[in-house]
C-alpha cells in the first residue's frame, strides 16, 4: 500500500481511504498510513494509542481546539471500490465511509498537513472502533490512558452534517427484552409455553410507541424506540421457551443515564429488561464563545444531532463540541452512501478559514 499524499486533493484523499479497507475492528493498515504521513509533519507532536492517532500543534496559543474524527466504518456490502457518479448535474464519490465519515477525516488530513500556522492550537485526532460498542471506541481508551490530550477549549467532530453545524447529540440505548416459555413438542404445544408468542405484547408496545420532540437548549432534539433485532427458537419441531427482542433508545440529551434505562423498563413493565449498552448524550454547547464564532464563520442555523456522536465525550469532559462534516447523514450506512464533491471543499474551505481567521 503506497503512503497516503496529504498534498492531494481532500476528495481525492476521499477516495484512497474509503479504499483502504476499515471495517470496524479492521482499521489498522488506515492507521498505519495514518501514522506514518503526520509524523512526517515537523509541526506536528505525534502520539499513538493503538489504532488512534494524535496530532498536536504546540504553538503556545491562547487557545485549543480539539477536531476529530473516526476512521473505521460499518461492514461493506459491495459498496467499494469507490466510485465518481453525477446526480442532478452534481460530481458525487460513491462508496461505503464516503458520508460516515472519511470524507470528513480526508479534510481534516488535508488541513493538518497545511496549517502549519493557525491562529489557535490544534489536536487532531483519528480514531478505531466507532461503529461498535462504546467500550471499544478509540477515544475511550485515549481519554483513560492520556486524559491530557482533550484538553481543549472547543472541539469539532467531523461527522456528516451536510457542511452544516449540528450541535450535540442524543443519547444511545440498547437493550434485550426477553420472554420466557416452556419447551414441548409442537405436535403438543399445548403441553408448552411458546415464548415467541409471548413476544406480541412486546411488538404491539413499540408499534405503539410515539417518540417524543424535546428542547434542549434552542435546539428540538427528536427521540425514538425501536425493535433492531429480534431472535429465538430451537428446531422446527420445538416450541420454543426463549425470545429475545433488542430494542434501540434513541434519547434527547436532557435525559442522563438513569432516566434514559428507567424510561425503556418502564415502557416494557413485566418483561425482563436488560440494558446492553448506553451512552448518554450531549447538550449543544453552542453558548460556548469558540462555538458561537464558530458558528457565525460557518453562516449556517445549527441543528440538532439525532444519531450519537463523540461530541458526548468531549461535553463528559467539559469541552463544548459539535459536529461538523460533509456529507448527508440519512445516506450514513446506506448501500448508495455518497458524497458531494462540492460539500467536501466547502467543510475544507470553512474549517480552513475559521483556523486561520483568514
Amino acid at each position: 500500500m503506497p503512503a497516503l499524499d496529504l498534498s492531494a486533493t481532500s476528495a481525492d484523499l476521499t477516495r484512497t481511504i474509503c479504499d483502504i479497507p476499515s471495517v470496524s475492528g479492521d482499521e489498522t493498515m488506515l492507521a498505519d498510513l495514518i501514522f506514518e504521513a503526520v509524523s512526517a509533519l515537523p509541526h506536528l507532536e505525534v502520539y499513538r494509542e493503538g489504532d488512534t492517532i494524535v496530532a498536536r500543534t504546540s504553538h503556545g496559543r491562547a487557545q485549543r481546539v480539539a477536531i476529530a474524527g473516526h476512521i473505521d466504518t460499518v461492514p461493506i456490502n459491495a459498496n467499494v471500490p469507490t466510485r465518481d457518479v453525477e446526480i442532478d448535474g452534481e460530481s458525487h464519490i460513491w462508496g461505503r465511509g464516503t458520508v460516515d465519515m472519511k470524507a470528513g477525516v480526508a479534510v481534516q488530513l488535508k488541513l493538518a498537513a497545511e496549517l502549519t500556522d493557525p491562529r489557535v492550537d490544534i489536536t487532531w485526532m483519528w480514531y478505531d472502533h466507532e461503529e461498535v460498542d462504546a467500550d471499544l471506541n478509540g477515544l475511550t481508551r485515549l481519554a483513560r490512558n492520556r486524559p491530557d490530550l482533550f484538553e481543549a477549549d472547543f472541539a469539532i467532530l467531523g461527522e456528516p452534517s451536510n457542511g452544516e453545524v449540528e450541535g450535540g447529540c442524543n443519547g444511545n440505548l440498547r437493550a434485550i427484552v426477553r420472554t420466557q416459555g416452556v419447551r414441548s413438542h409442537s405436535a403438543r404445544a399445548w403441553v408448552g409455553e411458546n415464548a415467541i408468542h409471548k413476544a406480541a405484547p412486546v411488538l404491539a408496545r413499540l408499534a405503539e410507541y410515539r417518540p417524543r420532540d424535546i428542547p434542549v437548549e434552542g435546539l428540538v432534539y427528536r427521540e425514538g424506540l425501536n425493535a433492531v433485532r429480534i431472535g429465538g427458537g430451537v428446531a422446527g419441531n420445538v416450541i420454543p421457551d426463549l425470545c429475545e427482542i433488542e430494542v434501540n433508545y434513541r434519547f434527547a440529551p436532557s435525559r442522563d443515564a438513569a432516566e434514559a434505562a428507567q424510561h425503556v423498563r418502564d415502557v416494557f413493565s413485566g418483561f425482563d429488561v436488560e440494558v446492553v449498552d448506553l451512552a448518554v448524550g450531549a447538550r449543544p454547547g453552542l453558548d460556548a464563545p469558540l462555538a458561537r464564532e464558530f458558528v457565525a464563520a460557518v453562516g449556517a442555523e445549527p441543528r440538532p444531532k439525532y444519531g450519537w456522536t463523540d461530541v458526548a465525550r468531549f461535553s463528559a469532559l467539559g469541552v463544548p463540541a459539535v459536529n461538523y462534516g460533509p456529507g448527508d447523514p440519512h445516506l450514513a450506512h446506506h448501500d448508495e452512501e455518497r458524497v458531494p464533491v462540492a460539500q467536501i471543499e466547502a467543510v475544507e474551505r470553512g474549517l480552513r478559514a475559521w483556523l486561520t481567521g483568514s
